[in-house]
């Protein structure tokens, strides 16, 4: 399944932030082992890590709870970032030229999407979402059909029915679907005959 722009956006954001995590890892490795080599000169091997925080100057704690801040906003920026929703809240339609900028509502098209679909037979719960961009959307459509239910079908309705007045009402030739369909189990009828 292909990435959205959202998705990919992301994810090269967490590439990014890794590999810089990563590199300043691997300098703090890298200095720790040049010292303890003596690389850095005889003092920085020899001394003991309780010697060397007492030797600290007086503003090392307040930088050292300022740079632990400043991590644990950057990891929660991040954490934000991965749970931010794709969902689209309004469509850019294209307007007239000269005529200033369309909008329409995802909520109303998305109705009107499970509308379309719930109408057809042997279809029990619809759910759409648009996706991606205001100006580009994709739709995520999830279907729950009876067990008996024509899936080919239903799925060529929703292709020349459901998905063509979508394109037709955002005005656009293109709007890339994936449609997901679910059988539910049969209905069990728990009364006893005696």
């Amino acid at each position: 399944m292909a990435l959205t722009r959202t998705a990919r956006r992301g994810a090269r954001g967490n590439r990014w932030g890794l590999g810089l995590l990563g590199l300043l890892l691997a300098a703090a490795g890298a200095a720790g082992a040049a010292a303890g080599a003596g690389l850095l000169g005889p003092e920085a091997a020899g001394a003991r890590i309780g010697d060397a925080a007492a030797a600290a100057p007086p503003w090392a704690p307040y930088a050292a709870a300022a740079a632990a801040v400043a991590a644990a906003l950057v990891a929660l920026r991040w954490l934000l970032v991965q749970a931010r929703p794709e969902a689209v809240r309004n469509v850019l339609l294209e307007p007239e030229e000269g005529r200033g900028r369309t909008e329409a509502a995802a909520g109303a098209v998305q109705g009107a999407v499970e509308e379309a679909a719930a109408g057809l037979p042997r279809v029990r719960r619809v759910r759409a979402r648009l996706i991606d961009s205001a100006r580009d959307p994709r739709l995520r459509l999830d279907l729950t059909l009876d067990e008996d239910a024509d899936v080919a079908g239903v799925r060529s309705r929703i292709r020349d029915e459901a998905l063509h007045d979508l394109r037709t009402a955002l005005e656009t030739d293109r709007v890339p679907a994936v449609v997901r369909m679910a059988m539910t189990p049969p209905r069990r009828d728990r009364r006893r005959v005696a």
